[in-house]
């Protein structure tokens, strides 16, 4: 279980560290809405290897059978290595070579609170706001907590429907699968 879990997991966070190395520096030609959405379909497309990582599971050490539970624990696992490398990934680029992307995103956000037409009282808290998480995000440990709850919940749905979906009884010839 150990090496299909570490090789599944550490292609799943790789995937997920090289979209993001190769996007992030376009964030300006993209666009803060726009990045949202590349960034999250890199995220789905690195968990697909949460399934690949289950049935491999299934089929190579679990001689076709599996639990949902363990289907559930070997896919958690990969998971959580996956999210590991995507935080990794981020903390690399935001500390080292992108320090001012919470400023644009303030910017961006601000823009947007004007835009929509908010008064002059919203528009200071949202200044506020950001400024906040400006000071909250630049401490190391908060960010990284942050970061790993980014995609976390999508690799936790790829588990269970994974789980759910590869589970597989062999008791016998009436068995169901």
């Amino acid at each position: 279980m150990k090496k299909i879990v570490l090789t599944f997991g550490f292609l799943s966070g790789g995937l997920s560290a090289l979209m993001m190395f190769a996007t992030l520096p376009f964030i300006d030609r993209l666009g803060f809405d726009n990045g949202a959405y590349v960034g999250y379909t890199a995220i789905v497309l690195s968990f697909l290897f949460v399934y690949f990582g289950v049935r491999s599971y299934r089929d190579n050490a679990q001689a076709g059978r599996l639990s949902f539970g363990r289907g559930f624990a070997v896919g958690l696992m990969i998971t959580l290595i996956s999210c590991v490398c995507y935080v990794v990934a981020w903390e690399i680029l935001y500390f080292n070579f992108m320090p001012d992307f919470v400023e644009k995103w303030s910017a961006h956000a601000v823009e947007q609170a004007r835009a929509s037409g908010a008064t002059d009282a919203a528009i200071a808290a949202k200044v506020q706001q950001m400024a906040d998480f400006k000071r909250m995000y630049d401490n190391p440990f908060l960010n990284a907590a942050m970061t790993f709850a980014e995609p976390f919940p999508v690799g936790l749905l790829v588990t269970i429907v994974s789980a759910a979906v590869l589970r597989k009884r062999t008791d016998g010839p009436d068995a169901r699968a």
